[in-house]
Protein backbone atom coordinates (compact mmCIF):
# COMPACT_ATOMS: atom_id res chain seq x y z
CA UNK A 1 0.00 0.00 0.00
CA UNK A 2 1.33 3.14 -0.62
CA UNK A 3 2.54 5.47 1.91
CA UNK A 4 0.40 8.24 2.68
CA UNK A 5 2.33 11.74 2.85
CA UNK A 6 0.94 14.08 5.16
CA UNK A 7 4.16 16.73 5.28
CA UNK A 8 6.81 17.01 2.44
CA UNK A 9 10.65 18.96 3.22
CA UNK A 10 11.66 21.25 -0.19
CA UNK A 11 15.16 22.27 -0.33
CA UNK A 12 17.71 23.15 -3.07
CA UNK A 13 21.24 22.05 -2.91
CA UNK A 14 23.98 22.95 -4.84
CA UNK A 15 24.13 25.38 -7.30
CA UNK A 16 21.57 28.23 -7.30
CA UNK A 17 19.62 28.58 -10.57
CA UNK A 18 16.72 31.04 -11.94
CA UNK A 19 13.73 29.34 -11.35
CA UNK A 20 14.36 27.34 -8.32
CA UNK A 21 11.90 30.19 -6.52
CA UNK A 22 9.25 29.13 -8.89
CA UNK A 23 9.56 25.76 -7.98
CA UNK A 24 9.30 26.49 -4.67
CA UNK A 25 6.45 28.55 -4.78
CA UNK A 26 4.73 25.33 -7.07
CA UNK A 27 5.51 22.84 -4.24
CA UNK A 28 4.23 24.84 -1.39
CA UNK A 29 1.04 25.75 -3.05
CA UNK A 30 0.44 22.71 -4.12
CA UNK A 31 0.60 20.89 -1.11
CA UNK A 32 -1.24 23.29 0.70
CA UNK A 33 -4.12 22.93 -1.84
CA UNK A 34 -3.85 19.13 -1.03
CA UNK A 35 -4.09 19.69 2.90
CA UNK A 36 -0.37 18.68 3.49
CA UNK A 37 1.79 20.60 5.48
CA UNK A 38 5.29 21.81 4.20
CA UNK A 39 8.54 22.33 5.72
CA UNK A 40 11.71 24.67 4.08
CA UNK A 41 14.75 23.36 4.47
CA UNK A 42 17.19 26.14 4.62
CA UNK A 43 20.56 25.46 3.13
CA UNK A 44 20.40 22.05 1.01
CA UNK A 45 21.53 19.11 3.01
CA UNK A 46 24.24 20.92 5.20
CA UNK A 47 20.93 23.03 6.69
CA UNK A 48 18.58 19.58 7.14
CA UNK A 49 22.01 18.02 9.23
CA UNK A 50 21.72 21.28 11.15
CA UNK A 51 17.88 21.47 11.83
CA UNK A 52 17.45 25.11 10.05
CA UNK A 53 13.50 23.94 8.90
CA UNK A 54 11.03 26.66 9.24
CA UNK A 55 7.17 26.18 8.44
CA UNK A 56 6.15 27.26 4.94
CA UNK A 57 2.77 28.89 3.91
CA UNK A 58 1.25 29.96 0.76
CA UNK A 59 2.30 33.60 2.28
CA UNK A 60 6.00 32.46 2.80
CA UNK A 61 6.11 32.31 -1.18
CA UNK A 62 4.51 35.50 -2.20
CA UNK A 63 6.36 37.77 -4.91
CA UNK A 64 9.10 35.16 -4.83
CA UNK A 65 8.33 33.65 -8.42
CA UNK A 66 9.82 36.71 -10.38
CA UNK A 67 13.08 36.06 -7.82
CA UNK A 68 16.53 34.81 -9.10
CA UNK A 69 18.36 32.56 -6.77
CA UNK A 70 16.58 30.39 -4.16
CA UNK A 71 14.47 31.78 -1.19
CA UNK A 72 15.94 28.42 0.75
CA UNK A 73 19.41 29.62 0.14
CA UNK A 74 22.19 26.06 -0.95
CA UNK A 75 25.25 25.07 0.54
CA UNK A 76 27.47 22.13 -0.38
CA UNK A 77 27.56 19.49 2.34
CA UNK A 78 30.28 16.84 2.55
CA UNK A 79 29.34 15.14 5.81
CA UNK A 80 25.78 14.11 3.45
CA UNK A 81 28.16 12.19 1.46
CA UNK A 82 28.92 9.71 4.18
CA UNK A 83 26.69 7.03 5.11
CA UNK A 84 26.25 8.51 8.76
CA UNK A 85 25.14 11.88 7.42
CA UNK A 86 22.80 10.77 5.38
CA UNK A 87 21.34 8.65 8.22
CA UNK A 88 21.36 11.31 10.25
CA UNK A 89 19.71 12.96 7.75
CA UNK A 90 16.55 10.65 7.72
CA UNK A 91 16.27 10.66 10.99
CA UNK A 92 15.84 14.44 11.66
CA UNK A 93 13.76 13.96 8.55
CA UNK A 94 11.51 11.31 10.52
CA UNK A 95 11.91 13.80 14.31
CA UNK A 96 10.04 16.73 11.97
CA UNK A 97 7.41 14.77 10.61
CA UNK A 98 8.64 14.67 7.26
CA UNK A 99 8.13 11.70 5.16
CA UNK A 100 8.26 13.19 1.75
CA UNK A 101 11.30 15.89 0.10
CA UNK A 102 11.68 17.46 -2.83
CA UNK A 103 15.34 18.01 -3.84
CA UNK A 104 15.77 20.52 -6.42
CA UNK A 105 19.29 20.22 -8.06
CA UNK A 106 21.72 18.31 -9.82
CA UNK A 107 23.71 15.47 -9.87
CA UNK A 108 24.93 15.23 -6.42
CA UNK A 109 21.72 16.41 -4.98
CA UNK A 110 20.13 13.62 -6.56
CA UNK A 111 22.54 11.33 -5.19
CA UNK A 112 21.95 12.53 -2.02
CA UNK A 113 17.94 11.90 -2.37
CA UNK A 114 18.50 8.57 -3.56
CA UNK A 115 19.83 7.25 -0.52
CA UNK A 116 17.13 9.85 1.73
CA UNK A 117 14.40 7.24 -0.26
CA UNK A 118 16.56 4.45 0.51
CA UNK A 119 16.18 5.25 4.09
CA UNK A 120 12.68 5.40 3.84
CA UNK A 121 11.75 8.81 3.13
CA UNK A 122 9.72 9.37 -0.33
CA UNK A 123 11.94 11.72 -2.38
CA UNK A 124 11.31 13.22 -5.74
CA UNK A 125 14.09 15.25 -7.27
CA UNK A 126 13.96 17.90 -9.47
CA UNK A 127 16.50 19.44 -12.24
CA UNK A 128 17.96 22.86 -10.97
CA UNK A 129 21.21 23.63 -12.66
CA UNK A 130 22.15 26.32 -15.38
CA UNK A 131 24.86 23.62 -17.31
CA UNK A 132 21.86 21.24 -18.85
CA UNK A 133 24.11 18.61 -18.33
CA UNK A 134 21.36 15.95 -16.58
CA UNK A 135 21.14 13.50 -18.83
CA UNK A 136 17.66 12.26 -18.22
CA UNK A 137 16.12 15.55 -19.36
CA UNK A 138 15.80 18.11 -22.58
CA UNK A 139 14.87 20.76 -19.72
CA UNK A 140 16.76 21.69 -16.25
CA UNK A 141 15.80 25.07 -14.37
CA UNK A 142 17.76 27.62 -14.72
CA UNK A 143 19.50 27.07 -18.14
CA UNK A 144 16.93 29.47 -20.28
CA UNK A 145 17.59 32.18 -17.88
CA UNK A 146 21.37 31.67 -17.96
CA UNK A 147 21.95 31.13 -21.48
CA UNK A 148 19.84 34.56 -22.27
CA UNK A 149 21.71 36.49 -19.83
CA UNK A 150 25.08 35.31 -21.24
CA UNK A 151 23.66 35.93 -24.97
CA UNK A 152 22.97 39.64 -23.84
CA UNK A 153 26.65 40.15 -22.45
CA UNK A 154 27.83 38.87 -25.53
CA UNK A 155 26.31 41.06 -28.02
CA UNK A 156 27.40 43.93 -25.92
CA UNK A 157 30.96 42.50 -25.83
CA UNK A 158 31.15 42.03 -29.55
CA UNK A 159 29.63 45.64 -30.08
CA UNK A 160 33.39 47.08 -28.57
CA UNK A 161 35.21 44.41 -29.83
CA UNK A 162 34.02 45.35 -33.15
CA UNK A 163 34.64 49.28 -32.43
CA UNK A 164 38.21 47.99 -31.42
CA UNK A 165 38.49 45.63 -34.16
CA UNK A 166 39.50 43.03 -31.62
CA UNK A 167 39.74 39.30 -31.04
CA UNK A 168 37.47 38.68 -28.08
CA UNK A 169 37.06 35.45 -25.62
CA UNK A 170 34.52 35.26 -23.72
CA UNK A 171 34.14 32.02 -21.25
CA UNK A 172 30.77 30.97 -20.16
CA UNK A 173 29.63 28.72 -17.59
CA UNK A 174 28.58 24.93 -17.76
CA UNK A 175 31.61 22.94 -16.15
CA UNK A 176 32.11 19.96 -18.11
CA UNK A 177 29.32 20.57 -20.51
CA UNK A 178 28.97 23.07 -23.49
CA UNK A 179 25.06 23.80 -23.69
CA UNK A 180 25.62 27.22 -23.03
CA UNK A 181 28.68 27.53 -25.08
CA UNK A 182 26.64 25.91 -27.98
CA UNK A 183 23.59 27.80 -27.88
CA UNK A 184 25.48 31.11 -27.32
CA UNK A 185 27.63 30.33 -30.08
CA UNK A 186 24.81 30.03 -32.81
CA UNK A 187 22.45 33.38 -31.23
CA UNK A 188 25.58 35.72 -30.92
CA UNK A 189 26.82 34.64 -34.30
CA UNK A 190 30.35 33.57 -33.24
CA UNK A 191 33.26 32.79 -35.51
CA UNK A 192 34.61 30.14 -32.96
CA UNK A 193 32.59 27.49 -30.42
CA UNK A 194 34.63 26.01 -28.33
CA UNK A 195 33.02 22.69 -27.14
CA UNK A 196 34.84 20.47 -24.23
CA UNK A 197 32.90 17.68 -25.65
CA UNK A 198 34.51 18.51 -29.12
CA UNK A 199 36.98 20.65 -28.58
CA UNK A 200 41.05 18.99 -30.15
CA UNK A 201 43.05 21.50 -28.71
CA UNK A 202 44.13 22.65 -32.13
CA UNK A 203 45.11 26.48 -31.34
CA UNK A 204 47.13 26.62 -34.52
CA UNK A 205 44.12 25.96 -36.55
CA UNK A 206 41.87 28.40 -34.37
CA UNK A 207 44.63 30.94 -34.64
CA UNK A 208 45.23 30.37 -39.17
CA UNK A 209 41.02 31.00 -39.20
CA UNK A 210 41.39 34.70 -37.61
CA UNK A 211 44.30 35.38 -39.58
CA UNK A 212 41.71 34.33 -42.48
CA UNK A 213 39.12 36.36 -41.43
CA UNK A 214 41.17 39.05 -41.23
CA UNK A 215 42.09 38.96 -44.85
CA UNK A 216 38.75 38.53 -45.76
CA UNK A 217 38.01 41.97 -43.73
CA UNK A 218 36.04 40.44 -40.80
CA UNK A 219 36.55 43.53 -38.10
CA UNK A 220 35.71 41.48 -34.93
CA UNK A 221 36.88 37.32 -33.81
CA UNK A 222 33.82 36.10 -31.22
CA UNK A 223 35.20 32.92 -29.91
CA UNK A 224 32.68 31.58 -27.09
CA UNK A 225 35.03 29.20 -25.09
CA UNK A 226 33.39 26.47 -22.47
CA UNK A 227 34.41 26.55 -18.34
CA UNK A 228 35.39 23.21 -19.38
CA UNK A 229 38.38 24.13 -21.42
CA UNK A 230 38.90 27.54 -19.60
CA UNK A 231 42.38 28.85 -19.47
CA UNK A 232 40.85 31.92 -21.51
CA UNK A 233 42.84 34.76 -20.38
CA UNK A 234 46.40 32.24 -21.23
CA UNK A 235 44.84 31.69 -24.72
CA UNK A 236 43.80 35.47 -25.70
CA UNK A 237 47.84 36.65 -25.20
CA UNK A 238 49.19 33.20 -27.27
CA UNK A 239 46.45 34.19 -30.07
CA UNK A 240 47.53 37.92 -29.97
CA UNK A 241 51.02 37.33 -30.21
CA UNK A 242 50.50 34.46 -32.78
CA UNK A 243 48.25 37.25 -34.93
CA UNK A 244 49.40 40.45 -34.02
CA UNK A 245 45.46 41.39 -33.25
CA UNK A 246 44.70 43.01 -30.35
CA UNK A 247 42.80 39.58 -28.42
CA UNK A 248 40.90 40.46 -24.82
CA UNK A 249 39.45 37.35 -22.57
CA UNK A 250 35.81 37.91 -20.91
CA UNK A 251 35.20 35.32 -18.53
CA UNK A 252 31.16 36.10 -17.72
CA UNK A 253 31.22 33.86 -14.16
CA UNK A 254 29.03 33.93 -11.80
CA UNK A 255 26.41 36.92 -13.80
CA UNK A 256 24.75 33.81 -15.27
CA UNK A 257 23.44 32.11 -12.35
CA UNK A 258 21.27 35.26 -11.06
CA UNK A 259 18.92 37.59 -12.58
CA UNK A 260 15.23 37.40 -12.63
CA UNK A 261 13.82 33.82 -14.27
CA UNK A 262 12.47 34.21 -17.76
CA UNK A 263 9.06 33.03 -18.84
CA UNK A 264 10.32 29.08 -19.86
CA UNK A 265 11.89 28.74 -16.38
CA UNK A 266 8.94 30.20 -14.53
CA UNK A 267 6.24 28.73 -16.32
CA UNK A 268 8.35 24.74 -16.99
CA UNK A 269 9.91 24.78 -12.80
CA UNK A 270 6.40 25.50 -11.99
CA UNK A 271 4.90 22.60 -13.76
CA UNK A 272 7.74 20.42 -12.23
CA UNK A 273 6.82 21.39 -8.58
CA UNK A 274 3.39 20.88 -9.26
CA UNK A 275 4.10 17.48 -10.30
CA UNK A 276 6.36 16.49 -7.83
CA UNK A 277 3.80 16.96 -5.24
CA UNK A 278 1.26 14.64 -7.03
CA UNK A 279 3.90 11.80 -7.30
CA UNK A 280 4.49 12.32 -3.59
CA UNK A 281 1.02 12.14 -2.92
CA UNK A 282 0.99 9.13 -4.81
CA UNK A 283 3.36 7.63 -2.86
CA UNK A 284 6.44 7.48 -5.27
CA UNK A 285 9.72 7.66 -4.26
CA UNK A 286 13.27 7.70 -5.82
CA UNK A 287 11.93 9.29 -8.97
CA UNK A 288 13.41 12.56 -10.64
CA UNK A 289 11.38 14.82 -13.02
CA UNK A 290 12.57 15.45 -16.67
CA UNK A 291 11.48 17.22 -19.77
CA UNK A 292 11.90 14.54 -22.84
CA UNK A 293 10.02 15.24 -26.36
CA UNK A 294 7.80 17.90 -25.21
CA UNK A 295 6.58 15.80 -22.08
CA UNK A 296 7.07 16.41 -18.57
CA UNK A 297 8.32 12.65 -17.48
CA UNK A 298 9.94 10.82 -14.20
CA UNK A 299 12.37 7.89 -14.27
CA UNK A 300 14.06 6.31 -11.52
CA UNK A 301 16.78 8.02 -9.82
CA UNK A 302 19.19 5.32 -10.28
CA UNK A 303 18.34 4.96 -13.67
CA UNK A 304 18.78 8.71 -14.08
CA UNK A 305 21.95 9.24 -12.51
CA UNK A 306 23.39 6.00 -15.04
CA UNK A 307 22.32 7.74 -18.43
CA UNK A 308 25.02 9.81 -20.20
CA UNK A 309 24.57 12.62 -22.02
CA UNK A 310 26.59 14.98 -25.47
CA UNK A 311 26.08 17.52 -27.29
CA UNK A 312 23.38 16.80 -30.39
CA UNK A 313 25.91 15.66 -33.34
CA UNK A 314 23.73 17.43 -35.86
CA UNK A 315 24.11 20.58 -33.89
CA UNK A 316 27.19 20.66 -33.67
CA UNK A 317 27.99 19.96 -37.89
CA UNK A 318 24.96 23.36 -37.76
CA UNK A 319 27.29 25.07 -35.94
CA UNK A 320 30.35 24.39 -37.64
CA UNK A 321 28.72 25.16 -40.79
CA UNK A 322 27.33 28.89 -39.70
CA UNK A 323 30.96 30.22 -37.88
CA UNK A 324 32.55 32.30 -40.42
Amino acid sequence: MAKQVKTIGVLTSGGDAPGMNAAIRAIVRTAIHKGLEVKGIMRGYAGLLQEEIVDMNSTSVSDIIHRGGTVLYTARCQEFTTADGQKKGAEICRKHNIDGIVVIGGDGSFRGAGKLSALGINTIGLPGTIDLDIACTDYTIGFDTAVNTAMEAIDKVRDTSTSHERCSIIEVMGRNAGYIALWCGFANGAEDILLPERYDGDEQALINRIIENRKRGKKHHIIINAEGIGHSSSMAKRIEAATGIETRATILGHMQRGGAPTCKDRVYASIMGAKAVELLCEGKSNRVIGYKHGEFVDFDIQEALSMTKDIPEDQFQISKMLVR
